[in-house]
């Protein structure tokens, strides 16, 4: 990563194509002189993008994440045993660190993401010797964990044997939520329904988690099932569905499964009408602000030692 970055008030890596397009999106930027001279520790964050367009994700992810006073520094981290087939490999090799560069690192901060993936048994997935020795290591080495969609599946499974369930029809859509444990710091100035996309085609189911006395589930949807999850110490965050997804993520999901021929139903409660000719409707934009500026202050930030090699 170069020296000399940017903050806003993210350091990341010079040219970041994510960077630029938030530019344009009026996201706050200071140098990197006025940010290096403030009196404080900037927060380190490792994004291990399993995402197959990591672009896109890279962009979702930076787009929260930036939405807060506190200075953030982003390791993005690729699995050495996988090769993208979606990203241009310059951008792998200019923006991405292997996990066998940063694993003597401590991290205030993880964030793992979905994959296309979860339809193949654990055991299957080529890179899954490598995912595991990632969340052993995250145990001792990083303060707050958060694992999205197949990421949380996979982390419940490797960390508490919770398995995952086929869905007969995948889970496609935005749908309403609740809150089961309102006064949790991850919901403050939540509204007491709110909204997130879903797109997977397996499940969490509730009956397993209650077999699990280190995990609770702290929101759920009638029609989606569990959402968010976390052990009882608030260190380890589990989201089955995806607050970070821009307003057309979806749109294009559609259309791609569309354009293949696959099997694929109008995602539920996004077009006006469930017309797909019309602009989607975002719902989520300010859940997904307010759960990530939570999950920074209350269990990344509030509870990281100063001293960054004290971790673990």
């Amino acid at each position: 990563m170069p020296e000399k970055s940017c903050i806003m008030p993210l350091k990341y890596p010079d040219n970041l194509p994510a960077i630029e397009l938030l530019k344009k999106e009026n996201i706050f930027v200071i140098d990197y002189t006025k940010a290096t001279s403030q009196d404080i520790r900037p927060l380190r964050i490792a994004i291990l993008n399993l995402m197959p367009i990591k672009i896109a994700t890279e962009t979702d992810l930076i787009r929260l994440l930036s939405n807060s006073p506190l200075q953030i520094e982003i390791d993005l981290i690729k699995i050495k045993s996988h090769t993208s087939k979606n990203t241009p490999v310059e951008h792998m090799r200019r923006f991405y660190i292997d996990f066998d560069v940063i694993k003597t690192r401590k991290y205030d901060g993880l964030i793992v993401t979905g994959a296309p993936v979860e339809q193949i048994e654990y055991k299957d997935v080529t890179y899954w010797s490598e995912l595991t020795e990632i969340f052993d290591w995250a145990k001792t080495n990083v303060t707050a964990k958060m694992f999205i969609c197949w990421g949380a599946c996979a982390a419940l499974y490797h960390y508490y044997g919770v398995p995952k369930h086929g869905l007969a029809q995948k889970m496609f859509g935005v749908f309403e939520h609740q809150m089961l444990d309102p006064l949790n710091p991850i919901f403050r100035g939540f509204d007491d329904i709110f909204y997130v996309p879903h797109s997977r085609h397996t499940e969490i189911r509730k009956e397993d988690i209650d077999k699990v006395p280190e995990i609770k589930i702290l929101a759920s949807s009638p029609q989606a099932g569990v959402y968010m999850l976390s052990n009882q110490n608030g260190r380890e965050l589990y989201l089955t569905g995806h607050a970070e997804y821009n307003a057309f993520t979806l749109d294009n999901e559609y259309r791609r499964d569309l354009a293949k021929g696959l099997p694929i139903n109008i995602p539920r409660n996004y077009y006006p009408n469930n017309d797909p000719h019309q602009q989607p409707v975002v719902r989520w934009r300010s859940t997904a602000n307010l759960m990530f500026n939570n999950w920074l202050n209350y269990f990344v930030y509030q509870e990281t030692p100063y001293n960054i090699e004290e971790i673990g």
